[in-house]
């Protein structure tokens, strides 16, 4: 059935129909006059508008009338044909030709003609820009659909690509088949199940190759996890023994246990760093150079290490002059006596010392001084001056925190020299800390120029064993050490001498600096662990005897 109850014959809508005419799409109600069938339909239209006075008619209404008279005339004859088929013995079932729409009776309920023109109303349907006149139920005609977009093609655009779909015209020997409808006739059931065949290999083919990927990923993922447990968590991986043959390691000062269980490793020592951390177990490792046996125990390592006869390393003790470490030097290379002498002497502007460390032409030794005491490696195959540029470049460092320039204008010195002077004086002639400060203002109270009791001169033992090379408490009676003809003479010069006399530490330098308040002239060391200081010359005679009396207890 279609749609209002109508068969599905070619058979014209049939008049008796209530359905028929335009009521529930047409939008028109009868009018009371009009009867359903067979009747002469009036055409009733509104009263002609006239002008008032002159009784003219309205142009618009002969134009209107021009228009609508050869329409009336096509329905008259059309009427005329239906009330002859009326009075003829009816609705005829039989195959007739379509009337054209608007041509049929009277509608029941409309009151005008389907289709007629009203001549009061204006035609929609004959413009450009008018609606679709209203079609039968039996003549609708589907709507256009508005053309596809490109967002609407890519989105219903479909994957073709045979390795998705499955789809693959190629043969066993991977030509294209010339035919591609030889399946589509019957005549392919072989080729499509060889067709079928091949897919489900290429689809195995592929899921072969996933399954080999995810298992190297989580094969390489269990042992690289397997290897961080162990590093983390496992026992480290050692040698055992005492190991063979001699290497030589050095270990850079502030280094910790991983990093020298690192340098081990590197060097062939230790396995791993791992095992040397943990046999240290927070003991502490000194820098400097060490002659180690290769492919030791971690264990056998950290007892090496911590055996000073394992350690090639020099330490440079405050107050020791340069004469001492260049002999150190030489026997710990190996080398003949007198040759880091030598380099020193020569190479003293490429060692890396200071613009103002060579002010004065006096000065016997310009690395004097500069050789920081600290501990150095020292070791078979290094060059002298490598050690030396080590030393000086600690020196540097250390000094280098202060403004010497600065410091030394402060303090009423010449030179930033003079500062390092000062400071080794008070190395040489000091033991302890409380006594450096004290020495310290006593070097200065001298350099004064209103000093009336030395008259300007620092009269220190010191000078004259660096002079002579020598360590001694006794050096002779005042006058004849005046005859002493050197620049760095102090019973004999006024002032400072030309250099340092030895390498001063942190602390004799930190004294030069700061200096304890004091009206200070004179001292003397009783002992090694007493020190007396006294403020005029009377005073600091009594502090002698005091001294010569425990040197004959001593028996000296």
């Amino acid at each position: 059935m279609t749609e209002y109850g109508r068969g599905s014959g070619s058979e014209p809508w049939h008049p008796e129909d209530p359905l028929y005419g335009d009521q529930g799409w047409g939008g028109q109600q009868a009018a009371a006059s009009q009867t359903p069938y067979g009747g002469q339909p009036q055409q009733q239209y509104p009263q002609q508008p006239q002008e008032y006075g002159n009784q003219q008619q309205d142009p618009y209404q002969e134009q209107q009338q021009q228009y609508n008279q050869p329409q009336q005339q096509y329905n008259q004859q059309q009427q005329q044909q239906y009330n002859q088929q009326q009075y003829n013995g009816g609705w005829d079932t039989g195959q007739q030709p379509a009337m054209p729409y608007g041509a049929g009776p009277a509608d029941t309920y409309g009151g005008q003609q389907p289709g007629y023109a009203n001549p009061q109303e204006a035609d929609y349907y004959a413009t450009p820009d008018a609606y679709p006149p209203p079609q039968p139920p039996g003549r609708r005609q589907a709507q256009p659909q508005p053309a596809p977009t490109d967002w609407d093609a890519e989105a219903q655009q479909e994957e073709t690509h045979p390795f998705f779909t499955g789809d693959d015209d190629r043969d066993d020997d991977g030509e294209y088949d010339d035919d591609p409808g030889e399946s589509r006739r019957g005549g392919g059931r072989e080729r499509r199940g060889k067709t079928k065949t091949k897919k489900k290999s290429r689809n195995g083919c592929a899921c072969l190759v996933v399954s080999l990927v995810l298992a190297g990923g989580l094969g390489g993922a269990g042992y690289f996890g397997y290897q961080f447990w162990q590093e983390r968590f496992g026992p480290a991986e050692d040698y055992a023994g005492a190991g063979t043959g001699q290497t030589q390691v050095e270990v850079p000062k502030g280094a910790g246990l991983q990093e020298i269980g690192n340098i081990l490793k590197t060097a062939g020592v230790v396995k791993s760093a791992g095992a040397f951390v943990a046999a240290a177990d927070g003991k502490s490792i000194q820098a400097g150079v060490y002659l180690l046996p290769k492919g030791m125990s971690g264990k056998n390592a950290v007892a090496r290490m911590l055996d000073p006869n394992s350690r090639n390393n020099l330490i440079v003790v405050p107050g020791k002059r340069n004469s001492w470490v260049y002999e150190q030097i030489d026997a710990r290379l190996g080398i003949k006596a007198g040759t880091t002498k030598a380099v020193a002497k020569a190479k003293a502007k490429t060692l890396g010392l200071p613009e103002w460390a060579n002010d004065n032409k006096n000065i016997k030794d310009p690395l004097e001084g500069f050789l920081y005491p600290a501990t150095y490696p020292v070791a078979k195959g290094m060059k002298p001056e490598a050690v030396l540029q080590k030393m000086v470049a600690q020196a540097n460092k250390e000094f280098g925190k202060k403004d010497l320039k600065a410091e030394a204008a402060r303090l009423g010195l010449k030179t930033p020299l003079q500062v390092i002077t000062v400071a080794s004086l008070v190395q040489a002639e000091g033991k302890y800390k409380h006594d450096f400060d004290k020495v310290s203002r006593v070097v200065y109270n001298r350099l004064k120029p209103n000093n009336a009791e030395t008259v300007g001169r620092l009269e220190f033992d010191s000078t004259i064993n660096y002079i002579k090379s020598e360590s001694k408490l006794d050096t002779g009676a005042v006058d004849d050490l005046r005859q002493i003809k050197d620049p760095y003479n102090t019973y004999d010069i006024k002032g400072l001498p030309p250099g340092p006399i030895g390498n001063p530490g942190l602390d004799a330098f930190g004294s030069a600096l700061d200096p304890t308040p004091g009206p200070w002239y004179y001292f003397v060391s009783i002992t090694e662990d007493k020190t007396l200081f006294a403020v005029t010359n009377a005073e600091h005679e009594r502090n002698r005897r005091k001294y010569e009396e425990q040197q004959e207890k001593n028996g000296q």
